[in-house]
């Protein structure tokens, strides 16, 4: 070895003596090291897309132009934002794949991504230390895993929501929902919210979340929603197959019985009342439980201007949309987060996660509470410890418009989960 760098050309030694010292000058991480190369810091979002139930097109959508916007303001605390994107394909050899990619491209986090297949994806992410930052709440291991950390209640404070909703307005409820695992969770919440408000249990009817008909399931929740002297309820929670259903549920109900409709956001969006006919929807009057303020509050116009300025021509990225909300807030959250790492400071997953354990409340700019996942943070929520935003909104669909229903404020509804048995 000795001989050799005794008759390495001149210009080899200078480029590995320029080599060295920029390493010692902190120039960058080696390629391949925690994070990317450079200055460079590598995220993933995944989701659902061209499916045949329930896709997410907006979160990875939003992802890209969060990454854009960013990027053009010189990046995160320095760093330039190298966003990957994953198709989950709404299965667990999906949702492992999407992890892997993000494991084997080094990233220091998953960011506002969506998938019910929560042990496929957080085994990996956990192994590597990889910090999953709010996921859209559609899996249980969202709200176990110490490496999780969600920005809002996910389905559960959704169903426990539209239970008190529904429950100061009907004699009795029926829920119509997938027939999977996830889907098993949703009587259990749902029956929380009604028992809060002295209703007895809804009957639960199950159906494929990728089915095309049915009017079985509307024939069947028309049976369980009427007779007594007030009105009946059917809420659907069918994601992006909610649609389907109701317009089988209005072609069954040829004798005008008219009950209450209802469903959560993610299943019920503006953009679905304005496909189906805005004013003259089938969801027109229909109850909606959110996580956050109304789409049209003031609040989201930061996120408005990001999405016409670098989402221009991409359709998927609706400012309406839950989806595309929940991902604002978790890069929201990986921005802030990053702010206090020191100047030139290497980031990596495991010090990314160690600051989120360990830091003061996140802000979010109103739009959730400020949050944070300290162990004195946690809730005492059976199947559910990982949740610190039980927040919820409830809506109601007005003259094609989703807004606040009057007399109702956002309401907490982590005491009412505390309360309710185990659903995961």
């Amino acid at each position: 070895m000795t001989e050799w760098r005794r008759t390495a050309p001149l210009s080899r030694t200078l480029t590995a003596t320029a080599m060295g010292a920029c390493l010692v000058a902190g120039c960058g991480v080696l390629p391949g090291g925690p994070g990317g190369s450079g200055d460079t810091i590598t995220v993933m979002t995944f989701a659902p897309q061209d499916t045949k139930a329930t896709n997410m097109p907006g979160m990875p959508g939003m992802a890209k132009a969060y990454e854009a916007w960013v990027n053009s303001k010189g990046g995160l605390n320095g760093h330039k934002l190298r966003v990957l994107t994953c198709n989950e394909k709404n299965t667990a050899n999906g949702a492992a794949d999407c992890a892997r990619k993000a494991i084997a491209e080094k990233a220091v986090a998953v960011v506002g991504s969506y998938s019910q297949h929560g042990r496929a994806f957080m085994a990996p992410l956990e192994a590597e230390g990889i910090p999953f930052i709010g996921g859209y709440g559609v899996s249980s291991e969202e709200f176990q895993s110490t490496l999780s950390y969600p920005v809002n209640g996910g389905q559960p404070v959704l169903l426990a929501g539209a239970g008190h909703q529904l429950g100061r307005a009907c004699s009795q409820v029926a829920i119509i929902r997938p027939d999977t695992l996830a889907g098993d969770s949703m009587p259990v919440l749902l029956n929380a919210g009604l028992k809060a408000n002295n209703m007895a249990e809804a009957s639960d009817i199950r159906a494929a979340e990728d089915s095309a008909d049915y009017k079985a399931q509307a024939r069947e929740a028309l049976a369980n929603s009427s007779g007594g002297k007030d009105r009946g309820c059917v809420t659907a929670v069918l994601g992006e197959r909610t649609e389907t259903f109701f317009d089988a549920f209005r072609r069954e109900d040829a004798k005008h019985k008219n009950p209450q409709i209802a469903s959560v956001l993610g299943s019920v969006s503006q953009a679905v009342v304005d496909r189906t006919g805005g004013r003259e929807s089938p969801f027109e009057g229909a109850y909606v439980t959110s996580w956050y303020p109304v789409s049209t509050d003031p609040l989201w116009a930061p996120m408005r201007k990001v999405i016409s300025e670098y989402a221009f021509g991409n359709d998927a990225v609706d400012p309406d949309d839950s989806g595309t909300q929940t991902t604002w807030i978790a890069y929201t959250v990986l921005s802030e987060t990053l702010k206090r790492f020191k100047s030139g400071e290497d980031v990596t997953a495991r010090k990314v996660a160690r600051s989120l354990n360990q830091s003061e409340p996140v802000k979010t700019a109103g739009l959730t509470p400020d949050l944070s996942w300290r162990y004195k943070d946690m809730r005492a929520v059976s199947g559910f410890p990982r949740m610190v935003n039980g927040r919820v909104t409830f809506q109601v669909v007005q003259a094609g418009r989703l807004v606040g229903q009057q007399g109702e404020q956002s309401m907490d509804m982590t005491q009412t989960l505390e309360q309710a048995p185990r659903a995961a």
